[in-house]
């Protein structure tokens, strides 16, 4: 368990590689160089909005086997600034993470602005959600920001809809999405940072395919699926992705943006992605919602304040391996903060665990008899 990582160090592979090392069916198990070290997907990455990992030090996230964390555009410029943390050597070196990061453009946040916000070809003007100053973003921006910060790897400006939108609107965003990526791409001036593209389309499966054409016309190190999680039934994206996943580059990283539960990512992987993010495991960690092997636990629950038993009997993490519910259930309910900790410290484990078992799989030839099992047990009816 755990992982170690040398920050620039000398590489057998340029930046950027992309090696695909099994397909079994549509799912894939690859690995991807960055300036900040190589990771193996498929990959859950640890969502840092603020240059840290809620509840987690970066010597507890390499301990529990995170490969890369994510920090966020648009918080980051707010506060502290990007100014800030390129003085300080860059979000590496400000937040003593020293593997891959990668940066959101900021789109996402901007964007669910919708009443403090002004969306204009240039770019976008908002107010800042902390103290009302008024901010813009361009494409060109969002580049000089995530630079500054020294991001391995960089996402493109884009307009994220919420959930439903008409036909012509989704039309208008996601021709907007492919000038701005043109520009974002334009404006890239540093070599260690690898621009992804992001495609839209709302949940039409045409669109999907249209928006991820106009996408692939931009050359780009990888590309992504953003707009998912707005607030559409979940079962609609599943039956989305393995239409339109299977027809991203061979060659290149899939990630999808912002997703999700552990039958989510399960899903994905069988149509083909590489890459999450999201905060869901962290954020339910600090409410005393715990995922094990044996279905979603809410820890706060009267038939646990006296269960000696570790919270998941499979599972290798700390908390597992030294506390029981009994004591888990003490902490949320007395409101201290080592409950968030252990408790964040175990969903993060068991995403970073499923992924390690599903490339496991997908390697060993034996994707469809684990998703099989994963989707037996996880939707097994409840009593």
């Amino acid at each position: 368990m755990g992982c170690k990582f040398n920050s620039l160090r000398p590489m057998e592979n340029p930046i950027g590689q992309f090696q695909l090392e099994k397909k079994d069916g549509q799912a894939r198990a690859a690995r991807f160089q960055t300036a900040h070290g190589e990771f193996k997907t498929p990959v859950f990455m640890a969502v840092g909005t603020k240059a840290t990992v809620k509840a987690m030090s970066p010597h507890e996230l390499k301990d529990i086997g995170c490969q890369v964390v994510l920090g966020n555009t648009y918080h980051l410029h707010i506060r502290p600034g990007e100014e800030l943390i390129k003085t300080m050597g860059g979000l590496h070196e400000f937040m003593n993470w020293h593997g891959p990061i990668l940066t959101d453009s900021g789109g996402f946040q901007v964007f669910s602005l919708s009443a403090l916000r002004k969306i204009t070809e240039e770019g976008v003007e908002f107010r800042s959600h902390i103290d009302g100053k008024k901010l813009f973003i361009s494409p060109e921006k969002s580049m000089e920001i995530q630079m500054d910060l020294g991001s391995d790897i960089i996402m493109a400006f884009d307009e994220c809809l919420s959930w439903p939108n008409p036909e012509d609107k989704i039309r208008e965003s996601m021709a907007l999405t492919h000038r701005w990526l043109q520009r974002c791409k334009d404006s890239m001036t540093r070599e260690e940072s690898l621009l992804f593209g992001i495609v839209q389309g709302g949940l039409n499966r045409d669109l999907r395919l249209e928006s991820l054409e106009q996408i692939l016309s931009v050359d780009l190190p990888g590309y992504a699926m953003g707009g998912f999680s707005v607030g559409e039934p979940p079962e609609v994206m599943h039956q989305l992705l393995p239409e339109v996943v299977p027809q991203m580059p061979e060659d290149k990283p899939r990630y999808l943006m912002g997703v999700g539960t552990p039958l989510d990512l399960v899903i994905a992987v069988d149509s083909g992605i590489d890459m999450f993010d999201c905060v869901l495991p962290t954020r339910v960690a600090r409410n005393g919602t715990l995922y094990t092997s044996q279905g979603k636990v809410s820890i706060k629950r009267k038939e646990y304040r006296e269960d000696p038993s570790p919270l998941d009997p499979e599972c290798d993490c700390y908390t597992c391996q030294n506390y029981t519910k009994s004591y888990l259930r003490h902490l949320y309910m007395a409101g201290e903060i080592l409950g968030a900790r252990l408790n964040t410290i175990h969903n993060l484990r068991f995403y970073f665990r499923l992924m390690e078992q599903m490339r496991e799989a997908i390697l060993a030839g034996e994707w469809s008899p684990f998703r099989d099992q994963f989707l037996a047990r996880w939707l097994k009816p409840k009593n």
